[in-house]
């Protein structure tokens, strides 16, 4: 879900993330929930929010009208919200230390 530019997401990216934890206090299968962000400029002068929602998350992000698109690159994505184990269940391919 494209947040737009930076300076304006906060709003919209505190909301998202109060639906997220309502699901996540709920859900037993809390490794596969997380939510990702990441800041793209794509060559433009601002950078604009993108915050991906994993497949378990799906109930919230259809309460967004947040659209599917395939697996992000974990390059340049941080861990928004969720269980750090999250990483290694979603991206399995990649190593990641802290």
């Amino acid at each position: 879900m494209n947040l737009g530019d930076a300076m304006l997401a906060e709003e919209p990216l505190e909301h998202i993330k109060e639906l997220f934890l309502t699901a996540y206090k709920t859900n037993d299968n809390r490794r596969e929930l997380a939510l990702f962000i990441r800041h793209e400029s794509e060559g433009r002068l601002h950078c604009e929010v993108k915050v991906y929602f994993s497949p378990a998350t799906a109930i919230v992000a259809k309460t967004v009208n947040a659209v599917p698109c395939i697996k992000p690159s974990s390059n340049g994505l941080g861990l928004l919200v969720g269980s750090e184990n999250s990483w290694s269940v979603l991206f399995p391919e990649k190593t990641f230390s802290k």
